[in-house]
């Protein structure tokens, strides 16, 4: 069984909120989805065995909540869009920084490009790609390490990112309206 002390409580409203109100355009109607999101995780939480699904759980009720909020809203006017299922999507967020990440790839120097493209979009082996290179498979190595290195602090430099306790992107927020990169 799971217990929330007051402070976890409140670390999960600040970081829901900022959820909600990345789908929820209304204030007064995010800050409502809110509330309900956390009467729910109150009420429930005991129901919750694995304190490493607590994330996926909290995130669920607020998807869920967004997605009925929607759903009622549909029946009442035109705001509904076939959009707003891939914006509750549990993968939203890894999925629009995945697309970031693709897009600097394009502005790696040539040799780190194509050594991270051949191995971490193409599924080949380092041992592969220094075949295909005719370079050492340390030299594969060091470049794919840099690569990712440079992909992070162009990341870093474009967006705050949140994360859960496995590392996926949970929530994120760009630094300027004029990333070349999103």
């Amino acid at each position: 069984m799971i217990f929330l002390d007051s402070n976890i409580f409140e670390d999960f409203s600040t970081l829901l909120s900022k959820y909600i109100k990345r789908h929820v355009s209304c204030k007064e109607d995010a800050e409502d989805i809110l509330q309900d999101v956390l009467l729910k995780i109150y009420n429930n939480i005991e129901n919750l065995n694995d304190n490493e699904k607590i994330y996926a759980y909290i995130y669920k009720i607020a998807r869920n909540s967004i997605y009925d909020y929607y759903r009622k809203q549909n029946k009442s006017n035109e705001n509904y869009t076939p959009e707003l299922e891939y914006f509750l999507d549990d993968e939203t967020a890894n999925r629009e920084i995945s697309r970031c990440v693709k897009s600097m790839v394009d502005y790696l120097p040539e040799k780190y490009r194509q050594a991270i493209i051949l191995t971490e979009f193409q599924g080949l082996t380092q041992k592969e790609v220094s075949e295909i290179l005719k370079i050492s498979l340390s030299g594969v190595k060091s470049r794919v390490q840099r690569a990712r290195k440079l992909l992070k602090k162009m990341l870093y430099e474009c967006c705050n990112l949140e994360f859960d306790s496995l590392g996926n992107v949970i929530d994120f927020e760009h630094k300027t309206k004029d990333c070349k990169f999103c």
